[in-house]
């Protein structure tokens, strides 16, 4: 079908598709909140009928009794054609403070081209994407299509591994479309090809077995904070690289990001920085980082003159493509063991783990996907890009259907703000991102399986 007639089509579903999605994004299915999982069902169930409505086999999918809600739904395609699977997720983030946000996170509110809602892009944009593309296709759909939506993948796809051998005959794809990342930018289409791993772990730091007068122990005894912050410290060398050994670094694509960019998205105050060496793009794709993202320690407000006789930090580690969270682990707790300083007892607790994603992006289903986001945005060629943060299901699917090519494409962009307040969707964006995998849809059918 020709470009100007696919165009056409995806333009003439687009209403209908936003009134879907805004109908998706008043339903609060944050899979975190135990108290809304009702809602999370009532989002499940949402998303069944949608995809119901358009002829597919729909059902709701669970690992295990009272696990999140999946929905599998299926359409076969002519005998012999290839099978895409299409994967996004209907839960959501917490909206935490209402008052952050310029309008109620649960009401769909658009202002300047942008549709405002918690899960207007991450992720019910992207089950409205896969929506748009077979509506416009319609009955000349020529390939299988399976539909797997995802009810915990913000709580981290706990189930995920067990669900997928559960339905390993249902879910087996010639091609698995993951849109649940983003593009370079406005008007710069992204496929995303690699994803940083991450190694979370809680250190515990104990010097006395009970708080003592800083006045009469002070100067001998060394307190739990300042014992914390020297092991905190050694974690970064003088340029602020990770400064563990072993841990695995690699090269990026040569991406140019400008300066000004890094500083509008970073939200970086004006005088901060950055660290680490080399390329930017390897500092934030392919090398490890490294952060304290909590600290259980006295408030300074009413602090008493007293040394404190342990103290906790959580530590964040992303991994490079490349490297295992088991390497990772055996070299962050190496590190920590030989670095704690002055006799200190040392506790680590490991709180989850997610392995590293690197995707070799070639062959017939990655052209296809390129030529297809090379016409949706004018002839603008995608850019192959990483993500510092980790999606540990996309090993998954690796590791489940290795057979597959897996494209991981997705609706946001540097403005997006998933996971913030006022989390928004570009709307001629998402236009191009529909026509983009209608195209796709409609060219696979050359693929032979």
């Amino acid at each position: 079908m020709a470009l100007d007639d696919l165009r056409a089509r995806v333009q003439a579903v687009l209403p209908g598709i936003r009134s879907d999605l805004e109908d998706l994004v008043r339903i609060e299915s944050v899979s975190a909140d135990p108290a809304r999982a009702g809602e999370v069902e009532r989002s499940a169930e949402a998303v069944r009928d949608l995809f119901a409505a358009e002829g597919f086999d729909s059902r709701i999918a669970r690992a295990e009794e009272g696990a999140a809600p999946a929905v599998i739904a299926h359409r076969p395609g002519p005998a012999g054609s290839p099978t895409v699977l299409l994967y996004a997720h209907h839960d959501v983030q917490p909206e935490n403070d209402h008052a952050d946000w310029d309008s109620p996170p649960y009401v769909p509110t658009e202002r300047d081209g942008r549709l405002y809602a918690r899960g207007a892009a991450d992720d019910k944009a992207g089950i409205c994407a896969h929506l748009a593309a077979i509506r416009a296709l319609g009955d000349d759909l020529a390939i299988g299509v399976t539909m797997f939506i995802e009810g915990e993948e913000e709580v981290g796809s706990d189930s995920l591994p067990a669900l997928l051998a559960q339905e390993k005959d249902a879910l087996t794809a010639d091609v698995i479309v993951i849109a649940d990342s983003g593009n370079w930018d406005i008007g710069v289409p992204a496929l995303t090809t690699s994803l940083r791993g991450l190694v979370r772990v809680d250190v515990e730091v104990r010097t006395l077995t009970h708080a003592v007068h800083s006045g009469m122990w002070g100067g001998l005894v060394p307190d739990s904070l300042m014992t914390l912050a020297r092991l905190i410290a050694s974690l970064h060398d003088d340029e602020g690289n990770v400064a563990i050994t072993g841990l695995h670094s690699g090269p990026a694509d040569d991406v140019e990001y400008p300066e000004e960019r890094l500083r509008a998205e970073s939200g970086a105050v004006p005088g901060i920085r950055w660290i680490g060496s080399g390329p930017v793009v390897e500092r934030l794709w392919t090398k490890p980082a490294l952060s304290i993202t909590g600290l259980d320690a006295p408030q300074v407000f009413g602090a008493s003159n007293t040394l404190v006789p342990a103290a906790r930090a959580r530590i964040s580690l992303r991994i490079a493509p490349g490297d295992t969270t088991a390497n990772a682990l055996d070299c962050l707790k190496k590190h920590l063991e030989e670095h704690v300083a002055w006799g200190a007892e040392l506790g680590i607790t490991v709180v989850d783990t997610g392995e590293a994603t690197a995707i070799d992006a070639t062959g017939p289903a990655y052209d296809v996907a390129r030529d297809a986001f090379t016409q949706a945005w004018d002839g603008v060629r995608p850019v192959d890009m990483g993500v510092g943060g980790s999606i540990p299901f996309i090993a998954e699917f690796l590791t489940a259907f290795p057979r597959a090519s897996v494209l991981v494409t997705g609706v946001e962009d540097p403005d997006t703000r998933a996971h913030g307040a006022n989390e928004g969707l570009h709307l001629a964006e998402f236009e191009r991102v529909c026509l983009a995998e209608t195209l796709l849809l409609a060219n696979l059918a050359s693929i032979r399986p």
